[in-house]
């Protein structure tokens, strides 16, 4: 079950839907086989203040971790309370559409985007990924998002 948020393709899953999608993703993320592929650097963030590029975010936030280390663990970390929205992805039509999250930390709020791609094919030599479009701090205070599981 879908809720469709607008015109721009943006839904909201059924709780369970998103329970089933984080098990997935704590599962890709226990196994040796996955990769993380992280958008350090985006076109986006040229015009950008850099204090909310993914870039500044990973450092600021875990100055002595590998951000890929980063990554693994605190993605799988989230819950279904931290679940915003699924955006369909307009540029790569083919691939799965993206999950929205939003974490707290120590009062700073982080914008979270991902995608999880099972690519049982090797014909496209990449295998099983979680791709990690955006980890940084939001642009929105949080107050203003619709977090649509949170408990408060």
């Amino acid at each position: 079950m879908k809720t469709v948020q607008g015109n721009n393709g943006n839904y909201i899953e059924s709780k369970e839907d998103v329970i089933t999608y984080i098990d997935k993703l704590r599962y890709l993320l226990n196994s040796n086989k996955v990769k993380i592929q992280f958008q350090q650097k985006r076109q986006v963030d040229e015009d950008r203040d850099e204090k909310y590029t993914n870039r500044y975010t990973i450092g600021d936030l875990f100055p002595d971790d590998e951000p890929t280390l980063v990554l693994k663990r605190e993605l799988s970390t989230l819950t279904v309370e931290n679940y915003i929205e699924t955006v369909k992805d307009i540029r790569f039509k083919n691939l799965s559409d993206m999950r929205v999250f939003g974490k707290n930390y120590n009062g700073k709020y982080v914008y979270i985007k991902i995608r999880v791609e099972l690519l049982k094919s090797t014909s496209y030599g990449l295998g099983d990924f979680i791709f990690v479009m955006s980890f940084h701090y939001s642009t929105i205070d949080f107050k203003n998002i619709v977090f649509p599981y949170s408990k408060k």
